[in-house]
C-alpha cells in the first residue's frame, strides 16, 4: 500500500504533464491531478502505514482506491470522449483494481464508480455523452477478464489453504507413532518401579514416569487440535443434541493441565443448563481451544492462577443458550479483534498458527450460532458462544 501510494502520488502529476504538454488529450485538469496526488499521499501517513490491519485503516484504503481508480479513471474516460489512450487505460485499471483488492469489493467499486462518474458527466456536460458500441465491448471484455482473474486468485488462495491444512493434519497424525512408543516406555518404567519398591530412587522414577505420561497426553491433545483444524474447510453438519453443562464439565475434567494450579484456577458456573444441536467432539475441541488461549493469556500476564481466573459460565435465555469463557489475562488488542477469527491470523506470532479461533467460529456457525469476543489490552477477554436451543 505504501508503494502504491508513492507511485500514485508521483504518477498523477507526471501523467498530467504528459497528457497536457507532450501527448495532448482532449481533456486534462492539473488541479484534479494534484488533488488525486494528495489523496494518494494519505497512504503514506505514518499513523496509517504503521498498521494496515485496523478496520478503520482498511476502510480508508478501500475508499482511497475507489476514488483513485474506478471513479477518477471513469471520469477521465468520459471527459476524453473515449479516446484510444483512455480506453486502454481504463481496461488496464480494471485488471489492476481486481488484483489490489477483493474481487467482491472490486466489482462493487467498478460498477459504482463508473455509474457515479457517468452521472456527474451527464449532469455537468449533458451534450458531451457519445455512445460507442466498440468501446463498450472492449471494456466488457476487460472487465470479464479482470473478474475471472479475481475469482481465480480467490480460488487459488482457498486451494492453498486446503492443502496447507491437509498437510498439517497428516503431520499431526504421523506424530501418534512416536508418542505411542513414549507412552509404552512410560508404562514399562512405572511397572519396573512397582517391582522394585525398595529402590532408593523409586519415588523419583515414579514421578518421572508420571511426567512422561502427562507430556504424552498433552501432545495427543495438540495433535487432536491440529487434526480438527485441518478439517476447517470441510466441517460436516451434525444434529446430535448436546447438554451444555455436561459438555463443559467433561471438557474441563479432560483438559491436559500442566499443573494442579492451572486446574484449580478454572471455575465452572452453571446458571441454567440447555441443549443444542452439534457435534460433541467438535464443541469439546472448541472449548479446549478457548481454555488453552485463556491459560496462555494468564501465563503471559504472569498470573499466579488464582481461583476463578478462568471462568466458564453456562446460561440460557429466551433467545438461546450461552457458554462464556472469561479470563483475567493480558487480553486482546482492540485493533486485532476484527481479525482474530481469520485463518492464519495470530496475535501470538511466536507460537500461534492462527487456526484455533477460525475453527471455533466454523463449528459454532455450523450449529447455527455465533461466537463473540469482548476484550481490551490488559483487562482479560470474554468469548461467548451463542447457540440456538435444540428442539424439544
Amino acid at each position: 500500500m505504501r508503494l502504491l501510494g508513492l507511485v500514485a502520488m508521483l504518477g498523477q502529476p507526471v501523467f498530467g504533464w504528459i497528457w497536457s504538454r507532450w501527448l495532448v488529450q482532449p481533456y486534462e485538469n492539473l488541479w484534479l491531478r494534484g488533488l488525486m496526488g494528495l489523496l494518494a499521499a494519505t497512504l503514506l501517513l505514518p499513523g496509517l502505514s504503521r498498521d494496515f490491519s485496523k478496520p478503520a485503516t482498511q476502510r480508508l484504503i478501500t475508499l482511497v482506491l475507489w476514488i483513485e481508480i474506478p471513479l477518477f479513471f471513469s471520469w477521465m474516460y468520459f471527459c476524453n470522449a473515449g479516446s484510444g489512450a483512455w480506453l486502454a487505460t481504463i481496461c488496464t485499471m480494471m485488471v489492476c483494481y481486481y488484483q489490489l483488492t477483493d474481487w467482491r469489493i472490486a466489482t462493487a467499486g467498478t460498477v459504482s464508480g463508473a455509474l457515479l462518474s457517468w452521472a456527474l458527466f451527464a449532469w455537468l456536460m449533458p451534450n458531451g455523452l457519445q455512445a460507442n458500441p466498440v468501446d463498450a465491448v472492449v471494456i466488457a471484455f476487460s472487465w470479464t477478464c479482470a473478474l475471472l482473474l479475481g475469482l481465480s486468485s480467490a480460488n487459488l488462495r482457498r486451494d492453498q489453504l486446503a492443502h496447507t491444512l491437509a498437510t498439517m493434519g497428516i503431520m499431526a497424525h504421523e506424530l501418534r507413532t512416536p508418542l505411542s512408543t513414549a507412552s509404552l516406555i512410560g508404562d514399562a518404567l512405572q511397572m519396573e518401579i512397582r517391582r522394585e519398591q525398595a529402590h532408593p530412587r523409586a519415588a523419583k522414577l515414579e514421578q518421572l514416569g508420571q511426567r512422561l505420561q502427562t507430556l504424552v497426553r498433552a501432545m495427543n491433545h495438540q495433535i487432536d487440535t491440529q487434526i480438527a483444524n485441518a478439517k476447517l474447510l470441510q466441517l460436516p453438519h451434525y444434529s446430535e443434541a448436546i447438554g451444555a453443562a455436561g459438555l463443559v464439565s467433561e471438557t474441563v475434567a479432560a483438559y491436559p493441565y500442566s499443573s494442579s494450579r492451572q486446574r484449580e484456577c478454572v471455575r465452572v458456573d452453571i446458571h441454567h443448563d440447555f441443549s443444542f444441536c452439534g457435534s460433541p467432539a467438535q464443541f469439546s475441541q472448541v472449548l479446549m481451544n478457548l481454555m488453552k488461549n485463556a491459560l496462555h493469556s494468564l501465563a503471559a500476564a504472569d498470573s499466579a492462577y488464582a481461583a476463578g481466573a478462568l471462568r466458564i459460565t453456562v446460561d440460557c435465555g429466551a433467545n438461546g443458550g450461552r457458554i462464556a469463557v472469561a479470563d483475567d489475562g493480558v487480553g486482546v488488542d482492540p485493533a486485532l479483534l476484527a481479525h482474530i477469527f481469520k485463518p492464519f491470523f495470530s496475535s501470538n506470532r511466536s507460537t500461534g498458527h492462527g487456526l484455533g479461533l477460525a475453527f471455533c467460529q466454523q463449528v459454532v456457525r455450523s450449529a447455527g450460532g455465533r461466537i463473540q469476543v469482548k476484550s481490551g489490552y490488559a483487562i482479560g477477554a470474554v468469548f461467548t458462544l451463542e447457540l440456538p436451543l435444540a428442539p424439544a
